[in-house]
């Protein structure tokens, strides 16, 4: 009988983000989603967060000298992709782009995390020059929604010369989610998604789930980072993260009266919650 240990072959992500306690966003939900799109999650925390499913009340940058001594020792795995989210201090983004450099011609993936999700701003624009300075231009796609796409860019107008605009720093792509601010045009029932590319461009159109989602960002980037690690071209690597997140969405779960928790692993079996059933089902 074969062993298993040596014929497997997981694609490997590392992972440089926040920890968030809800496991809504941040390096919890990041490894949850490549775990899901078939890959494995290497972490090393940028930041810890004091938050809920409301908002973020304090966020502490992790020391950069322990970033770089975690990455130092990860020799034994091939990474084969590389996503990136909150970033929360100049001394931090120094210690990912350092680590970034480590692995040249690995795909980066960026999710710009710049404002959570009820409003907490994450950034400033000191960070966000340094951003465009030093991290953009080793990026292979960029994530952001188009409020994020406007605080990066330094072009005024519309999505694309903003695009085209931070391409012309280095990244490679972006995807600009339309999920927090729809463009002009956009029916209210649907959410637009477009891919902008230096030689091509590519939209998709997703039926809008109701509600406001903790974490969807990390989602989306973080399948799309496992999707490439797996060898799928740009194109199809953003349409499996796409339908991917859409699921994890429309299977999320409210634990109170804040935001919604997207479930990654939905397709797991759900252990009924004794008392909770027995009430629920008709007498």
């Amino acid at each position: 009988m074969m062993n298993n240990r040596t014929i497997a072959h997981l694609p490997v992500v590392l992972v440089l983000g926040g920890h968030d306690p809800t496991g809504g966003a941040g390096l919890i939900a990041d490894a949850e989603a490549i775990a899901a799109c078939g890959g494995w999650a290497l972490t090393i925390p940028t930041a810890l967060t004091v938050q809920n499913c409301h908002d973020v009340r304090a966020v502490m940058p992790c020391d950069p000298h322990a970033m770089r001594a975690m990455a130092a020792v990860l020799g034994e795995f091939e990474i084969a992709a590389i996503k990136v989210g909150l970033v929360a201090d100049l001394a931090t983004l120094d210690a990912v782009t350092d680590i970034v450099r480590r692995f040249p011609g690995v795909p980066l993936v960026l999710d710009p995390v710049l404002r959570a999700g009820g409003g907490q701003e994450l950034s400033t624009a000191e960070l966000v020059d340094a951003f465009r300075e030093r991290l953009l231009p080793l990026v292979d796609i960029l994530t952001p929604n188009r409020d994020e796409l406007a605080r990066l860019s330094a072009q005024a107008g519309d999505d694309t010369g903003r695009a085209v605009e931070l391409m012309t720093l280095g990244c490679q792509a972006v995807l600009v989610t339309g999920t927090d601010a729809p463009a002009a045009n956009t029916p209210s029932e649907r959410v637009v998604h477009t891919l902008h590319t230096p030689d091509q461009g590519r939209q998709w159109s997703w039926p809008r789930l109701a509600g406001r989602f903790h974490g969807s960002g990390c989602t989306l980037a973080s399948a799309l980072a496992a999707r490439l690690a797996a060898g799928e071209s740009l194109v199809t690597a953003c349409e499996q993260a796409q339908a991917f997140t859409w699921h994890a969405l429309d299977h999320a779960w409210q634990p109170g009266i804040g935001q919604a928790l997207p479930r990654r692993l939905w397709r797991l079996p759900v252990t009924p919650v004794k008392g909770v059933d027995e009430a629920a089902a008709p007498g």
